[in-house]
């Protein structure tokens, strides 16, 4: 049984000053079990009785310190950011800053970018989402980048197919207390994959993942990795917080070892699971079911339109200004992508 209703009392419903009002949001209504209400307690340091408070000092912080940066200001989005960064207002507004930072910096990623641009990844295998979650709740995201060709199509259409993925299932309350878990599987991955990894790709990809997206990833599972992936993983340790470098398992061919972190009962029959085959194409459909949703967000900028996803809005010089300026609560923007 969910949490008792708790609405906004309208503070969904404004907007920017530099907004126009163009239709009312409906208030913020808690989907959260009891029991995940006292772990995002105890984890994260949540209190239902302070929630829509804590949202508001985070939407006037953003009012105050970014007032051109167009972003949606509601309390279901914004709870995704404060939950990021375990309710700490300075670092949820950081990562929101980094946020549309990293997608300012990086137009190859997220120019267009909808399911149905990346339909080749997703009917190549290259990435599904398992159907159950595991013990904690949460989500398991498959990587099986062996599925990739890459004379198909560049390296940035398996980020985007990721970047896509990740906004899907960071929409889910359950996703943002629970967090996710990452499972690789670098089966036939060789030379010809890895030359396409380098230390720009990795140190964007991984600028997003730990500093540009409110996402919990609670452990990386590798399995089946090659030798040369002890060359990838030296790429991407320098750019590795160290909390996240312990997340790391690396399990080879040793599927007792996966087991160990990820039940049996949830993973497909490919990785000694019971939970059947592995089927790709039922997220695949989620994911193409959003395209209109998906299309909203990263379609052309509308300079009035409510929620617009489109970030900074303003030019190179006034964006780079903003990198050494101090906020009257002393946060130091960052707006790059690590």
């Amino acid at each position: 049984m969910a949490e008792d209703n708790e609405t906004s009392l309208g503070s969904s419903s404004v907007s920017t000053p530099l907004e126009d009002h163009t239709a009312p949001q409906q208030g913020y209504v808690c989907s959260l079990s009891p029991e995940l209400v006292l772990k995002a307690r105890e984890e994260l340091q949540e209190k239902p009785e302070w929630r829509l408070r804590d949202v508001q000092a985070l939407r006037d912080m953003i009012w105050k310190d970014y007032p051109h940066l167009k972003t949606r200001v509601d309390d279901s989005f914004l709870l995704r950011f404060l939950r990021a960064r375990k309710f700490d207002y300075d670092r949820a507004l950081q990562l929101l800053v980094n946020y549309y930072s990293c997608r300012k910096g990086w137009p190859e990623v997220f120019t267009d970018l909808r399911p149905s641009a990346v339909k080749p990844v997703l009917d190549s295998g290259f990435l599904t989402v398992l159907p159950h979650t595991d013990t904690e709740g949460r989500r398991i995201v498959c990587i099986r980048p062996g599925c990739w060709i890459p004379r198909d199509y560049p390296i940035t259409e398996n980020i985007r197919a990721i970047y896509l993925t990740l906004e899907k299932l960071v929409e889910s309350e359950e996703t943002q207390v629970n967090g996710i878990v990452i499972l690789a599987d670098y089966n036939g991955v060789g030379l010809t994959h890895a030359s396409h990894f380098g230390p720009f790709i990795a140190k964007k990809v991984i600028g997003i993942l730990q500093d540009g997206f409110p996402i919990r990833i609670k452990a990386v599972n590798v399995i089946n990795e090659p030798r040369i992936f002890k060359g990838i993983f030296a790429i991407l340790k320098p750019f590795l917080k160290e909390k996240i470098v312990k997340r790391f398992f690396l399990h080879g061919s040793d599927l007792s070892s996966l087991h160990a972190n990820i039940p049996k009962s949830i993973l497909p029959e490919e990785y000694g699971g019971t939970a059947g085959k592995l089927d790709t194409s039922a997220w695949n459909q989620i994911l193409l079911n959003s395209e209109e949703d998906f299309a909203k967000r990263f379609g052309p900028a509308h300079p009035t339109r409510e929620g617009s996803l489109q970030g900074f809005l303003m030019n190179d010089t006034e964006s780079d200004s903003l990198q050494f300026e101090e906020s009257a609560r002393g946060v130091k923007s960052q707006l790059y992508c690590y």
